[in-house]
């Protein structure tokens, strides 16, 4: 296993007795992000009006080919960022018929950001929306594929599921089967957290993620790969969306046909600077996204082996460290999910919660004897 907790001394250094195991929700900071974020500043305050055209010129081209290498993206063009996920949401939704309800096919295991929104617009009756079990993580695909079958407008999945961990892989068979409906994978739990290859449906899917988590880059630096061709002209639009499209000859509102076709406004673009500095840092260390998936599942694998004494048991884990289609936190489903997150945090470990299940998330931050402490703490609770 890797030891790089000298690389994130600031974000450890903070508060030392803190054992974080929540990488899947808000991964540290490697200390070369802080450089990246006073360059963002310095940028500003040397270039002012003119900041843009470093940001939206070698910042986010960089930014756009790091994301474009670590997805398979065969163009990096087809790279949209955006401060967070739910704009993209919100550029798509506005993207499907208005003439009826639009029909979407989804499961009952995706992130807020999509979840809380189309429950909204199904309320009004905006949306028809059918949803599909995540569980059991190894035959939702080919339910997803079957159901997609009946015609649907929008299909929209996690590769990697919030609450389970579970590694969904191989979206081809949806693909075809999803048949003209638009089709979203939210790769949030994917990115930089196991090796991700969309080439193979790279002109086909939309596929969205972020900095936030296992890129290490914080709030701000969201992304989507947009398959040319597909939703050209969201009526949810912002000005940048304009950028390098001629004008239209018959007089309507003008789009991009690359991914700036499903830009926003004005943003903070720190964001950027700190996903650069990330990557950058990163391909220094001679680190892919391979080696920190090994890296969290070796981590996984050493906590499972010493839960003995702990009041956390193998059998209680959504998903066993024995499927090799996870992710890189583990979700023990429990009665008292909520009970045992307030334990850990009176010991000043970092866990979270989704319902019943309470999640640990290792990352790049953790060695080996972290997740020994780990384990004697948990020994310990009161």
């Amino acid at each position: 296993m890797l030891d790089l907790r000298a690389h994130f001394s600031r974000f450890l250094g903070a508060r030392p007795g803190r054992l974080h195991v929540a990488a899947h929700s808000h991964h540290p900071w490697p200390d070369a992000t802080r450089d990246a974020q006073l360059a963002a500043w310095d940028v500003a305050a040397e270039h002012q009006d003119d900041k843009w055209s470093v940001v939206l010129g070698q910042v986010w081209q960089d930014a756009q080919r790091h994301v474009a290498r670590h997805i398979g993206a065969p163009d990096p063009a087809s790279i949209v960022f955006a401060p967070n996920t739910h704009e993209f949401v919100i550029r798509i939704l506005s993207s499907l018929p208005t003439q009826r309800p639009a029909r979407i096919l989804t499961t009952d295991g995706e992130f807020h950001s999509f979840a809380r929104q189309v429950a909204r617009l199904e309320e009004e009756g905006l949306v028809h929306v059918t949803r599909i079990a995540s569980d059991p993580g190894p035959d939702c695909l080919p339910r997803l594929a079957e159901a997609a079958r009946a015609g649907f407008d929008l299909v929209w999945t996690s590769e990697v599921f919030f609450h389970s961990g579970y590694a969904q892989e191989d979206f081809r068979d949806l693909a075809q089967a999803a048949g003209d409906a638009v089709l979203v994978i939210d790769g949030y739990h994917g990115f930089m957290a196991r090796p991700v290859d969309i080439s193979a449906v790279a002109d086909r899917a939309f596929y969205l993620a972020g900095g936030y988590k296992y890129a290490m880059a914080g709030e701000g630096a969201c992304f989507m790969h947009c398959p040319p061709g597909w939703l050209p002209r969201p009526r949810a639009t912002g000005w940048y969306a304009a950028f390098g499209a001629l004008a239209a000859s018959d007089g309507s509102v003008p789009y991009a046909t690359d991914g700036w076709r499903m830009m926003g406004a004005t943003f903070d673009p720190s964001g950027l600077y700190r996903l650069n500095a990330a990557m950058d840092w990163l391909a220094a260390q001679r680190i892919d996204t391979a080696a920190i998936s090994a890296h969290a599942h070796a981590l996984q694998a050493r906590f499972v082996a010493g839960l003995a004494g702990t009041g956390l048991h193998p059998r209680h884990l959504a998903v066993p460290v024995t499927e090799r289609r996870r992710g890189n936190f583990l979700a023990f489903d429990l009665d008292d999910a909520g009970g045992w997150q307030a334990r850990l945090a009176a010991a000043d470990i970092v866990t979270d919660r989704r319902g019943r299940r309470l999640r640990f998330g290792f990352g790049l931050y953790h060695a080996a004897d972290d997740i020994d402490r780990l384990l004697d703490r948990l020994r310990h609770l009161p």
